[in-house]
């Protein structure tokens, strides 16, 4: 019996020795799994560097200079206010009228020539820029080229011996890959947070042109321009912009993708500007219940809302109606997908786009060309607009879908601004469409101008304008000659 009991005790040592064996077994595979950065910050940290500009304060409405606080502060108001914010940004103290302007944030060597990427909006507007290297060395950046539509600005410093990062794909990067950030958050050079990549291609609302790296990696303000490493040790992004309601990290953060940034780059060191692909169309989201009007087994691609006039689509043929999915042998299951693509295309490029037109699928050849400046795309989307001073009245080309609801055909001009004169004594009212004058029927803005200016002067014509109500006649009375 006691050689019994000795056994069974013995087994039951052995068990417990297996279990133990097997807990810290499970335990070691479970330490090796979880990633080691310290090598990396060892060998890549060096080459992250804080970047500080100086900018001489503008008169305030009262004459006086005021200076700015070194800390950063964020605009007031409801989450709408600050949301996707540049979080480098400083605020006004109210000091004395020397004070210059003083941002911070980080940047990253790219080679040996001290070539350095940072964000656009580090050193917008700066008299000087200012590079500390890990060393302690200072040195005076020279700003080579800029483009505020991806956010990228790229510097050069003159020195000797500078370290240098790698640089990597960020097309090779998966969600819920490790990821590693570097920077100077609140000053505090050479910080280190980790996490991972939470989604790729993702569509901010400021920002047309970059598919953004979107992260959980803890990045504040002095964050901005610093590189965002792989587990290779590999820069795959530049930290640009966080969601934020309170101007702190809430768990999302987004990074310019590397490919993204050295095709700028490439541009800002050849030229000093970037160019890039354009289309000349307005684009939204397909819907559920437009993907079905449209014939469409499930929502995808981008809708076309408006094609400017003279513009490259407008040349291709492509219609108001037409949904893009596909652009140069690249799916655009989004509408955000498609900005990207053309964006980056070669300008002068024959590209094929498929397009979906009555609920049947063609392929359309576009000749890419080169995106204007903002204030002309934003003047060819508006409809043109003619202000007649003699009638005191401003009308605009009708859209297709205007023209639709109203039931107008072909004829027709919306009011679009009303002064004090022969037409508002008449009764137009902003909002109403112009038919018709003196018995001629107003084709356009263009028309309506030369029609205008053939009036009798002194004499009353008929007005014929479209309200909601219905059609109306009013009498115009035409303003005598000046003498």
């Amino acid at each position: 019996m006691r050689q019994l009991w000795s056994a069974a005790r013995s087994k039951r040592q052995l068990v417990l020795l297996f279990l133990s064996a097997g807990m810290f077994f499970s335990a070691s595979c479970t330490a090796r799994e979880l990633p080691d950065f310290t090598r990396l910050v060892d060998k890549y940290s060096p080459a992250v560097v804080n970047i500080s500009t100086t900018q001489k304060a503008a008169p305030d409405e009262t004459g006086d200079r005021r200076g700015h606080q070194e800390m950063p502060r964020f605009p007031e108001g409801g989450p709408w206010d600050d949301l996707f914010r540049r979080f480098f940004g400083e605020g006004p103290r109210g000091g004395g009228p020397e004070m210059p302007d003083r941002s911070l944030g980080s940047g990253f060597i790219i080679d040996q020539e001290g070539f350095i990427l940072t964000n656009n909006h580090v050193v917008e507007g700066a008299d000087e820029i200012r590079v500390r290297l890990s060393d302690r060395r200072e040195l005076t950046a020279e700003l080579i080229g800029a483009d505020a539509r991806s956010d990228i600005a790229l510097l050069r410093v003159k020195a000797k011996s500078l370290p240098v990062v790698k640089l990597g794909r960020s097309d090779d990067l998966k969600v819920g890959e490790w990821v590693m950030a570097i920077g100077s958050p609140f000053g505090f050079d050479h910080s280190v947070s980790v996490g991972v990549v939470s989604a790729l291609g993702r569509s901010l609302p400021t920002e047309s042109y970059v598919p953004f790296i979107q992260t959980d990696v803890a990045i504040n303000p002095g964050n901005s321009g610093g590189p965002l490493f792989n587990l290779d040790g590999e820069v795959v992004g530049i930290n640009s912009q966080i969601y934020s309601r309170t101007g702190g990290f809430m768990g999302l953060s987004f990074a310019i993708p590397m490919d993204v940034a050295m095709g700028v780059v490439e541009q800002l060191k050849e030229k000093g500007y970037v160019s890039r692909g354009w289309l000349g169309v307005l684009i939204q989201d397909v819907t559920r219940e437009l993907a079905e009007s449209f014939g469409m087994e499930r929502p995808s691609g981008a809708l076309v809302a408006k094609v400017l006039d003279d513009s490259p689509a407008a040349k291709a043929g492509v219609q108001v109606g037409d949904v893009v999915v596909e652009f140069g042998g690249k799916s655009v299951d989004y509408s955000s997908d498609l900005p990207p693509l053309v964006g980056r295309a070669v300008i002068g490029d024959d590209i094929p786009m498929k397009i979906i037109r009555n609920g049947k699928q063609q392929t359309l050849t576009v000749r890419v060309g080169e995106l204007p400046a903002e204030e002309e795309i934003a003047a060819a989307a508006e409809p043109r607009k003619t202000v007649d001073s003699r009638l005191g009245v401003g009308v605009a080309d009708l859209s297709a879908d205007q023209r639709e609801q109203l039931e107008l055909g072909k004829f027709g001009v919306l009011v679009r601004e009303l002064e004090q004169g022969p037409a508002a004594d008449a009764g137009v009212r902003p909002g109403d469409v112009i038919v018709r004058i003196n018995n001629v029927n107003v084709e356009n803005a263009a028309h309506f101008k030369r029609l205008t200016a053939e009036l009798p002067a002194g004499k009353t014509v008929p007005l014929l304008v479209q309200r909601r109500a219905g059609p109306i006649f009013l009498a115009l009375k035409v303003p005598a000659a000046k003498k």
